[in-house]
């Protein structure tokens, strides 16, 4: 379907980073944009023209219910061109201890919360055409230490966004992946938070085995919020991944991302073992 001026987008995960920046981005170019967030000061600061903010926990079946009314009943009767789904979460923390109900969040969150969002949005974009962007991370190609649990959920996503893909694609609805790298986004400012939150839970042992792996993993996530590149420039990819009539299947965002995506393909296990751990001063 060629892009038309006010056809709607939904964009999970609005209130700040990339999805703030997507839903900017797209608005500026003319799309009608749906944006997720979970709180009504949220909605407040994002709300402008051609952005609608919806209240949308992507765990919770009536909020989604209540999203795919939306989309379904436009006064408008604008099709629906894309579903960005960028809401998640970082759990950051050794896997010797990360509790397990943090694992499940991590998981409920950033995977079932995503097919969720798919499978209520489904029948609108088969009507329209439209496509499914998945908001990946460098994480679901290489899992670093301390990142194990993200890089789970990342991982899924990449079964999915491929599983999902090769069933669609005989009913036109296209699936694209993007992978950024490092970010410069509140997120990382989270998985700082959490790590600190959950290093208090460790046993003496695990402080003496893992301490350092904290402060590496603090340190690798801020300076990802520092120096990764601003949320724009993953806008902009999305916005390429929409617009285009024959879209890529996967994109990348980041020179750190089209990078690490090439060398996990090529380099042996233990040679990239040595370099992530020397990359984050753990040897």
């Amino acid at each position: 379907m060629p892009y038309k001026t006010q056809d709607m987008v939904v964009v999970t995960g609005t209130s700040s980073g990339i999805g703030r920046a997507t839903a900017e981005q797209l608005a500026a170019e003319g799309f009608h944009v749906l944006a997720g967030v979970r709180r009504q000061e949220d909605a407040d600061k994002i709300k402008q023209n051609n952005i609608e903010p919806m209240i949308l926990d992507i765990t919770a079946s009536d909020t989604l219910r209540a999203l795919a009314e939306r989309v379904e009943q436009d006064p408008l009767g604008r099709p629906l061109r894309a579903v960005v789904n960028n809401a998640g979460i970082a759990v950051n923390a050794p896997l010797e201890m990360v509790p397990l109900d943090e694992f499940r969040r991590q998981i409920e969150v950033s995977v079932i919360g995503q097919v969720a969002v798919i499978q209520a949005l489904t029948p609108a974009l088969l009507k329209s055409g439209g496509r499914v962007v998945n908001i990946g991370s460098v994480g679901g190609k290489i899992s670093m230490p301390g990142f194990g649990i993200y890089s789970a959920a990342k991982y899924a996503m990449e079964a999915i966004n491929d599983s999902l893909r090769r069933e669609m694609s005989s009913f036109g609805l296209k699936v694209i992946m993007i992978t950024p790298g490092g970010v410069s986004t509140s997120l990382s400012e989270k998985g700082v938070t959490t790590a600190d939150r959950l290093s208090k839970l460790m046993t003496p042992d695990q402080h003496r085995r893992h301490d350092r792996l904290f402060d590496a993993v603090k340190a690798q996530a801020e300076s990802w919020a520092t120096s990764g590149i601003p949320p724009k420039k993953v806008a902009e990819v999305v916005s390429r991944a929409i617009h285009a009539s024959n879209p890529r299947t996967r994109y990348t965002a980041g020179r750190d991302s089209a990078l690490l995506t090439r060398l996990v393909r090529i380099l042996p296990d233990k040679l990239l073992d040595r370099m992530l751990r020397s990359q984050m001063k753990l040897q």
